[in-house]
């Protein structure tokens, strides 16, 4: 069964913590709570944002911070119910909103 639905990408770095946990997975673990379709964190291996540094996983940069999205794929109401809880835990990080169409729907909803 094909929904319209909406996915949220959160951009965080892989150093970000939240009460000593990283941000990343506060995020997901959160989503799992709230009831969310799904989460996933993908690591990039090369990036930059706000600060105008490149972070990179190449040779001896391999300590240096790389970037990290969370990617949530559920309903648009489900999804935009779950945004108040970003708020408080995603810093200066964007968060972004796509339509998508989702062509199946985790076993859950079977």
């Amino acid at each position: 069964m094909n929904a319209n639905g909406l996915r949220l990408t959160v951009f965080v770095g892989e150093n970000d913590t939240w009460h000593h946990k990283p941000v990343f997975a506060e995020i997901v673990h959160r989503a799992h709570r709230a009831g969310l379709a799904g989460a996933s964190v993908f690591r990039g291996v090369e990036g930059f944002g706000a600060s105008s540094l490149v972070h990179t996983s190449r040779l001896l940069s391999l300590s240096e911070e790389l970037p990290v999205c969370v990617v949530i794929i559920d309903t648009e109401e489900r999804v935009r119910s779950f945004l108040p809880e970003l708020e408080e835990i995603t810093g200066d990080g964007p968060v972004i909103l796509d339509p998508v169409e989702i062509v199946r729907f985790p076993e859950r909803d079977r």
